[in-house]
């Protein structure tokens, strides 16, 4: 925890109370957002080289995603809005095989704002603890693993872009439901029990109903490929994640509420158990949007739910999925 890391400069205690949080009545941790004075976006792009010195590596990134509010829809809140798909590949791997629910988080959105009119620079990410409590993963040795990814990650952020403010984002609980999971029975037979020739099937058809509805695919990246290149094993035959957008909703909610934007773009995972012939789907669900940035409006909650509906129906009704717990 960033606090008790900076607790000894004093930086935290004064930190905390010019954010007016209460530490004595937090109950939930779900992020840490470091800020730095002024507009930092040259910084933190000379952060990311050094990030993929370490072994994270960024997958479609999208800088200056505020420009395209502007464009699009006329005007904009904000000077600045990032999100940067960073996975540490070589550190999750033996994770991902044993948990492939943390791809929900793999890769995580490494988040970047600055909203007009204001003179910090945020910088962060959504908790791994909260991340694990989302997909369900309770092994305490491998959320020991899950957390140590991130420890040499934030302790970067901090010293590069020179932070001297932190905002703690605080929740209550989590939703009811924290995920949305689904299958679909594969008859490899019909694709001559070849998994490209599937996999490839599968993705366009998935791509075509989710672009119909207005979805963008903001980025993807192939696990399974990433692992071959590495000439690493992979337990799965097939895993991949989509990095799922929906522009004019991101706009509604990140203008006001640019601190949501730790989630996104949702990370939706697809593996294959060959041996069960079976395609296994997952994504945290947007509910989980409300209850850690704290998202009162009314009509910002209407969106949020419809669109965790709409995305359910479009997987049950559009791909023949079946939702499972």
């Amino acid at each position: 925890m960033v606090i008790s890391r900076l607790l000894k400069s004093g930086l935290a205690v004064s930190v905390a109370m010019s954010l007016g949080y209460s530490l004595a009545t937090a109950k939930e941790l779900g992020a840490e957002l470091w800020g730095t004075p002024g507009d930092q976006d040259a910084k933190f792009m000379k952060m990311t080289k050094k990030m993929e010195e370490m072994g994270f590596v960024i997958s479609d990134p999208h800088p200056h995603i505020n420009m395209g509010y502007e464009k699009f829809f006329g005007s904009t809140k904000l000077d600045n809005l990032g999100f940067f798909s960073t996975a540490h590949d070589e550190k999750v791997r033996k994770l991902l095989e044993k948990y492939p629910e943390l791809g929900g988080f793999t890769p995580f959105n490494l988040h970047i704002f600055k909203k007009k009119g204001k003179n910090t620079t945020w910088v962060g990410h959504l908790r791994p603890e909260v991340m694990a409590d989302i997909v369900g993963l309770e092994d305490p040795q491998a959320r020991a693993e899950w957390n140590e990814i991130f420890r040499p990650l934030d302790q970067l952020i901090i010293k590069e872009m020179g932070a001297t403010k932190v905002k703690n984002l605080y929740f209550d609980t989590l939703p009811e439901k924290t995920m949305m999971k689904f299958v679909i029975d594969v008859d490899m037979d019909e694709y001559d029990n070849d998994v490209e020739t599937f996999a490839e099937e599968f993705q366009e058809q998935f791509e075509e109903v989710f672009e119909k509805a207005g979805y963008l695919i903001a980025g993807y990246k192939n696990i399974k490929e990433t692992y071959d290149d590495m000439e690493k094993e992979f337990k799965y035959p097939a895993y991949w994640v989509y990095s799922l957008c929906h522009f004019p909703f991101s706009n509604a909610i990140f203008n006001d509420v640019p601190e949501a934007g730790i989630f996104a773009p949702c990370s939706l995972y697809m593996y294959l158990n060959e041996e069960q012939n079976k395609l296994y789907i997952g994504m945290p669900t947007l509910a989980n949007w409300i209850k850690v940035a704290n998202i009162t409006d009314p009509e910002k909650i209407k969106m949020i739910e419809n669109l965790d509906k709409e995305i359910v129906q479009l997987f049950v009704e559009k791909l023949g999925a079946k939702e499972i717990d």
